[in-house]
């Protein structure tokens, strides 16, 4: 089936299920906007900015579990996309920003509202595309989703010449991707999880500190299990809140700046410290050398070049969380940290949150 290229984008939403999309429109892009009333499956959201664009569809994207979509027009369209794209390059949010671009033979011109988005969202998406031929659009789409949404989930970010829109050409989607310079580990190493379960079984004084990649990598249960099969108290940053039912008797609430002072007691106290998915944000550690002084530290997380970065850690553990925490909790024994567990509930009473079980 021939279509044109802003057809083919648009139908290569609907084959990967997208439903809703978010968009402002604008010079460039107009041709997509032709067209999308041909796909009642696609509800477009109308915003007033596009950086709402970005912002909702990173939104949606937490709120779903699906990969928010966002489109803006060419040059200063797609820059006011910049801040969302990084927010969900930061947050690890599936989204795939839509940009037109001024038509091929303009580029590198200095067009009117020519800007190379490209270059600008290299350091904030996890990939991210000039398309040339309307014939390369299915294949791209299909690849971004899968870029989007594995591994460490990420922005991706795809730039459209106007021509590229209103050409035509045969439309085939693939039924999948083959990225062999891709391939996220998902199964962390048994060796460095057999180690992890060493330290956990031999700890005094160990906490957890939980992240938003509990979250993504829906380990709810995993963790559950870990904590009370260890006995190990667990504290979650700020994107990591609601992994881990605030009203368990093993629930300290979130640490760093904006968190509980006895959590930060706690990190400061404890002799292990197994971080999952988590990316030791300044927000979180404060002053990094004095940061968890007495404690060795597991780290647990999808994206190995978040492991080392902020944090010289003991043990090293990358892949998914809940295929990491399974192998993990079948090696662990069965402990009781009653003392520990007492200290930091005196240091709760101590120093009180008036927000928090109240």
């Amino acid at each position: 089936m021939r279509m044109n290229g802003a057809q083919m984008l648009c139908q290569s939403l609907v084959n990967e299920g997208v439903e809703v999309v978010f968009g402002y429109p604008g010079g460039a892009i107009l041709p997509l906007y032709d067209v999308l009333p041909q796909y009642p499956q696609l509800r477009h959201i109308l915003v007033r900015h596009e950086q709402g664009a970005a912002h909702a569809a990173d939104g949606y994207a937490r709120a779903t579990g699906k990969t928010g979509i966002c489109f803006a027009t060419s040059g200063p369209g797609a820059c006011n996309l910049v801040t969302g794209i990084a927010n969900a390059h930061l947050d690890s949010s599936p989204v795939i920003a839509i940009t037109a671009q001024v038509a091929r033979h303009f580029i590198g011109k200095d067009a009117f509202q020519e800007i190379d988005i490209t270059g600008i969202t290299i350091p904030i998406t996890k990939h991210n595309y000039l398309l040339t031929r309307a014939e390369d659009i299915a294949h791209v789409l299909k690849e971004a989703f899968h870029i989007a949404t594995t591994g460490r989930p990420g922005p991706v970010l795809i730039d459209i010449p106007r021509d590229v829109f209103t050409d035509e050409a045969a439309f085939a989607y693939p039924a999948r991707v083959n990225l062999p310079g891709y391939c996220p580990t998902v199964r962390g190493h048994p060796l460095q999880i057999k180690k992890a379960a060493r330290l956990i079984n031999e700890a005094k004084r160990p906490a957890i500190i939980a992240g938003r990649g509990v979250i993504i990598s829906q380990a709810y249960q995993e963790l559950k299990e870990l904590a009370e099969k260890a006995q190990v108290p667990v504290i979650t940053t700020l994107l990591g809140i609601s992994c881990f039912p605030e009203n368990h008797i093993l629930s300290f609430n979130m640490l760093g700046m904006h968190g509980m002072v006895y959590a930060n007691l706690a990190v400061d106290a404890a002799d292990l410290i197994i971080a999952i998915g988590m990316r030791f944000d300044d927000r979180a550690t404060a002053r990094v050398s004095g940061f968890a002084p007495h404690a060795q530290i597991i780290h647990i997380d999808i994206d190995p070049a978040e492991i080392g970065k902020n944090l010289k850690v003991s043990v090293p553990i990358v892949g998914d969380i809940k295929n990491v925490l399974r192998s993990l909790n079948k090696q662990i024994e069965s402990r009781t940290h009653i003392d520990w567990i007492q200290q930091i509930e005196q240091w709760r009473h101590e120093h009180p949150s008036t927000a928090i079980r109240e």
